[in-house]
């Protein structure tokens, strides 16, 4: 508030000393020209009436001439001051509405109330920085999960849209460089409620500010940053960034899974992607020779990603051939019949139409598919607005970058276990993998997946802790009960328990639960809801272990008496 205060009497410091001058003036002067009473002695007008007089005149307000009607001369000096104060006052107006007017001095109202605003703020938040494509639909997702954010951008019309947005709550926003220190520190980057950065810009180097001065600033937080090279990679690896996230590299190994272990593939897809494949897709051939059209980052990315694959790789590029490379390479731009017949689409099984323009892609699917109608077609798409386009043209992969980076980030923060699990999954063999795509199939269908995490003890689980204080003994079995039928069990299943560092991938449902011990599960929506029902109230683990009669409710209690008495 000093700032603005500060700024407002600089800027308005002409206007003001002009007012000041003309009321100083005016009541000079009328304390100067001689005036009579009204008994027609001579009469001098003090200092306080000759305020009191240009004050209610100078705002047009008019209560008449005071205390003594005026002598000639008073009235011409009123006739000089009531122009002098109007002009003063007319040219302080104008200068106080073009201030308000001034975007340097809107953006610093702004940070003030983006600032107190924050400060305001009690629960627990993300710092958002950049809210295009990833950066909204982050934002979204951590909103429906009851998760705050906070977030900066550089970009006025993408702040506005936070109001105009459909969002769970209500989010502070502000129009600032997040790579500047104290703009990170105005949006919370210090306060013990903010649990994390997420740095989103479209501009690596803005994010490799921002992480940096994150972690010097603020060490103690997680950090999470996009990148799309690999020197940035690099040089936010070199200083500790917890995560960084590529969408070329990533969704390049994300193919390169489904070419060599296609349920491994569906299970990483369904676990952290709510769109997921059906299960029918991993019957489509995906080994064999592939087109590349594109050989930008993503092409580079599948490049390396495919080296090892059993795969044969064709690139297609606009640009001439890229000395050093040692697979076939044809120069064109991939939309033409005659340049995808040289790259053999007629015998592949795959393409990836991965150019850095919506409409070529989506072009060289269509013309690709009219050659060969059995192919494994994957697209690439740059704009989030074009979605439908992509969805009518019924490929069977779509590789956004915003979506990409969206599902990692949401996957990281909502079950930190999900990583771990996903990294011991790779080592398994394909047929466990199966197991696992079919039991996911059996409790999803088509519907989304969640996944939750939790550890045993007072703090997340009490009524758990309560029933072990009492030595009483659970298993994983009595967590997937429906309280509402304890024949029934709730669509969920058990990934992982961690005890003391070793994990155990999809354990038995008579596993015995211990204090401190870390649970992974993934299913429906409701079955999350329930589970952490019983997890937290005592009376619903008691209906589930069959004893009924240690209910606490009164209600309950009340109602067990009737019967009881009947």
């Amino acid at each position: 508030m000093n700032n603005i205060f500060f700024v407002l009497f600089r800027r308005l410091r002409a206007p003001l000393i002009t007012l000041i001058s003309v009321y100083a003036v005016s009541i000079f002067g009328f304390v100067l020209i001689p005036g009579v009473d009204d008994q027609g002695q001579p009469w001098q007008m003090s200092f306080f009436h000759a305020f009191y007089f240009v004050s209610f005149m100078g705002s047009t307000i008019g209560f008449g001439e005071v205390p003594y009607a005026f002598t000639d001369g008073q009235r011409m000096w009123t006739t000089v001051t009531i122009y002098a104060t109007v002009i003063a006052w007319l040219y302080g107006i104008g200068k106080l509405l073009a201030l308000f007017q001034d975007q340097a001095f809107i953006r610093l109202m702004n940070r003030v109330g983006f600032r107190r605003h924050v400060k305001r703020t009690e629960d627990d938040f993300y710092l958002v920085c950049g809210y295009g494509m990833t950066g909204s639909l982050v934002v979204k997702q951590l909103l429906r999960r009851g998760i705050r954010a906070v977030v900066v951008d550089i970009d006025q019309e993408r702040i506005d849209a936070l109001e105009t947005d459909d969002l769970e709550f209500s989010t502070a926003g502000l129009c600032a460089d997040a790579s500047e220190p104290d703009v990170l520190t105005d949006a919370g980057l210090q306060r013990r409620n903010c649990l994390g950065v997420l740095a989103l810009t479209n501009e690596d180097e803005v994010n490799l500010a921002i992480a940096i001065a994150s972690k010097l600033l603020a060490p103690e937080l997680t950090v999470i940053c996009r990148s799309e090279s690999d020197v940035t990679t690099a040089n936010l690896a070199s200083f500790g960034t917890d995560h960084i996230i590529d969408p070329f590299v990533t969704y390049a190994e994300y193919l390169a899974l489904a070419l060599h272990a296609p349920y491994r593939h569906l299970a990483y897809d369904w676990l952290t992607n709510p769109t997921h494949r059906a299960l029918s897709s991993i019957k489509k051939q995906t080994q064999g020779a592939w087109v590349i059209c594109g050989y930008g980052r993503f092409g580079r990315a599948l490049h390396r990603s495919f080296a090892d694959k059993p795969v044969s790789l064709t690139l297609i590029d606009v640009h001439p051939e890229p000395a050093g490379l040692d697979i076939p390479y044809v120069q064109g731009q991939g939309t033409e019949a005659e340049t995808l017949d040289e790259g053999n689409i007629r015998t592949a099984v795959g393409l990836v139409a991965g150019t850095g323009n919506d409409a070529n892609n989506l072009s060289i699917i269509m013309t690709a598919l009219e050659m060969n109608p059995n192919l494994f077609t994957v697209a690439r798409q740059n704009l989030h607005a074009n979605r439908p386009v992509f969805q009518a043209a019924n490929t069977d992969l779509v590789m956004e970058p915003a979506q990409i980076i969206a599902h990692n980030i949401l996957s990281l923060i909502k079950t930190p276990m999900l990583s771990r699990f996903l990294g011991l999954m790779a080592r398994q063999p394909e047929e466990w993998a199966r197991g696992l795509v079919n039991r996911m199939s059996n409790v999803a269908g088509d519907d989304e997946l969640d996944s939750w995490a939790f550890r045993i003890g007072a703090q997340e689980t009490p009524a758990i802790q309560e029933a072990y204080d009492e030595g009483r003994s659970l298993t994983l079995s009595l967590l997937m009960t429906d309280q509402r039928d304890l024949e029934q069990r709730l669509p969920v299943i058990c990934l992982m328990v961690t005890r003391r560092g070793e994990s155990t991938l999809l354990p038995d449902s008579d596993w015995s639960l211990q204090p401190g011990d870390k649970v992974l599960f993934c299913g429906l929506a409701e079955g999350n809801r329930e589970m952490l029902w019983a997890i937290d109230n005592r009376n619903v683990l008691d209906r589930l272990m069959g004893d009924r009669s240690s209910a606490g409710g009164t209600l309950w209690r009340w109602l067990r008496s009737l019967s009881t008495s009947r």
